[in-house]
């Protein structure tokens, strides 16, 4: 991971503790299951997963990341994050959450 990434993932990480208080957010192993999202946000009775990506332009996704967004999707919640579209991304969030 990029440090541009890293860095976007650590402010993310931050903000989502913010805005859903009390969430559990995990960082998931890129060994474990190749292509399986980055962060996994367990909040109430629900869960979401995101992708980081440093940037909407960014060319750096791996084999099977948009299989396991689409497939983890139409079973809860899933979506790449990058900044550009950090705020939507989490305002789909909130109506998610509930």
């Amino acid at each position: 991971m990029g440090k541009l990434e890293s860095q976007f993932q650590a402010r993310l990480k931050k903000r989502l503790a913010e805005k859903f208080p009390g969430c559990v957010v995990m960082k998931n192993d890129p060994n474990d299951i190749q292509g399986i999202p980055d962060l996994t946000v367990l909040y109430k009775d629900k869960w979401a997963e995101l992708e980081c990506k440093r940037s909407e332009s960014a060319k750096n996704r791996q084999p099977n990341q948009e299989y396991y967004i689409g497939k983890l999707n139409d079973m809860g919640f899933a979506r790449f994050i990058f900044p550009e579209n950090e705020a939507a991304v989490l305002q789909e969030m909130e109506a998610y959450f509930g």
